[in-house]
C-alpha cells in the first residue's frame, strides 16, 4: 500500500475509533460537545461533559490496553493539555468546571475501555 493509501486508512479507522469511544461514554452519560478540536498547539480528539465535569478525552486504536495507555506519553499529554487550556478558557462557564483527562482505548472485538483520569496536570 502507498503512504497515502496507509495515511488515509488510518485517517479512517481513528475516525471510526473516535465514534465508537463517543457512542461509549455517551451510553455512560456523557454529552458530547467537541470532536477532533484543533488549535496551533494540538489537538482532542473528544471533549465529553458530564455535569460540570469537563474529560478531555484521548482515543487510542491498539491491539492491546497496555499499548494505547503507553501511547499516550508525556509528549501527547503536553500536547493535549495546551488545547485543553485554550478550550477551556473560551468557555463562558468555565470558573465552574472541573476539568480531566482520560482515556478511551478501542480494542479488537471488545467494547471501548474508559479510563478516567489517565493523567493529571
Amino acid at each position: 500500500m502507498s503512504g497515502r493509501g496507509a495515511r488515509h486508512k488510518a485517517y479512517r479507522r481513528g475516525r471510526s475509533a473516535e465514534r465508537l469511544a463517543a457512542l461509549a461514554l455517551m451510553l455512560k452519560g456523557y454529552r458530547i460537545v467537541g470532536r477532533r478540536y484543533r488549535t496551533k498547539l494540538g489537538e482532542i480528539d473528544l471533549i465529553a461533559r458530564r455535569g460540570n465535569m469537563i474529560a478531555i478525552v484521548e482515543v487510542k486504536a491498539r491491539a492491546r490496553l497496555e499499548q494505547a495507555m503507553d501511547s499516550v506519553n508525556v509528549l501527547t499529554q503536553r500536547r493535549i493539555e495546551a488545547a485543553a487550556e485554550q478550550w477551556l478558557a473560551r468557555q463562558p462557564d468555565h470558573a465552574t468546571l472541573s476539568l480531566r483527562f482520560d482515556l478511551v482505548a478501542i480494542l479488537p472485538w471488545r467494547w471501548p475501555v474508559h479510563i478516567p483520569a489517565v493523567f493529571t496536570l
